[in-house]
């Protein structure tokens, strides 16, 4: 489905015993609204499920931002497509219906990036994140309180981002966040330990704050 916002995206209702959270799904570069869907379905059995597709087309691959070269990011696009998406998520949540107070996303790489940057310029806008193989997306003029909010990142000791993913990790706690820093030893790709790790994470008691 289409809107609110313009964004391409899935919805799927919450069982009635399914987890109090919605989960955001931010896929990486090259995903769609339907990638990360099963994993979702892993990570958070029976909770509603919120999938968007990233509205930049980098050589026909759908992202969340641009990007200037790799690793490189067009901080300027960073931020408008991190509000498009906190206002995309508050028109959701009206659509269908579910509480737009208890969103936690779950990204990985260009997804994880983006659900940083609305965490560090939308605070409020997220009630946690799972960030798998982050990097720092921007670093905000102003300081946001996000104070108390939970973030798990799983980043890879041989990725070659991993070091960014730890800088990202003390910015976070740096503006009040609890931080879960877990660094495996994979590279940039997700594994079962991701999924395993994450699913553990989202049923525990501090996953919403």
């Amino acid at each position: 489905m289409t809107e609110p916002g313009g964004f391409a995206y899935r919805f799927e209702p919450a069982s009635p015993d399914g987890p109090p959270f919605t989960l955001l799904l931010l896929h990486g570069t090259g995903g769609d609204e339907h990638d990360l869907v099963p994993l979702g379905r892993l990570l958070a059995p029976g909770a509603a499920l919120l999938s968007p597709r990233g509205r930049v087309l980098e050589h026909g691959a759908p992202r969340f931002f641009r990007r200037l070269a790799e690793g490189v990011f067009d901080e300027e696009d960073v931020a408008r497509r991190a509000h498009e998406l906190a206002d995309f998520v508050a028109g959701a949540a009206a659509a269908h219906g579910f509480d737009p107070a208890r969103v936690v996303a779950a990204g990985y790489s260009n997804g994880a990036n983006i659900a940083a940057a609305t965490l560090l310029l939308r605070p409020g806008a997220l009630a946690g994140a799972v960030l798998l193989r982050p990097m720092v997306p921007l670093v905000p003029r102003e300081a946001p309180d996000l104070s108390g909010v939970p973030v798990l990142v799983s980043a890879g000791r041989l990725d070659p981002y991993s070091r960014d993913a730890r800088r990202l990790a003390d910015l976070l706690g740096g503006f009040g966040a609890r931080v879960d820093l877990r660094m495996r030893d994979v590279g940039h790709g997700l594994d079962r330990g991701d999924v395993d790790l994450a699913r553990e994470w989202l049923a525990g008691p501090g996953a919403t704050g």
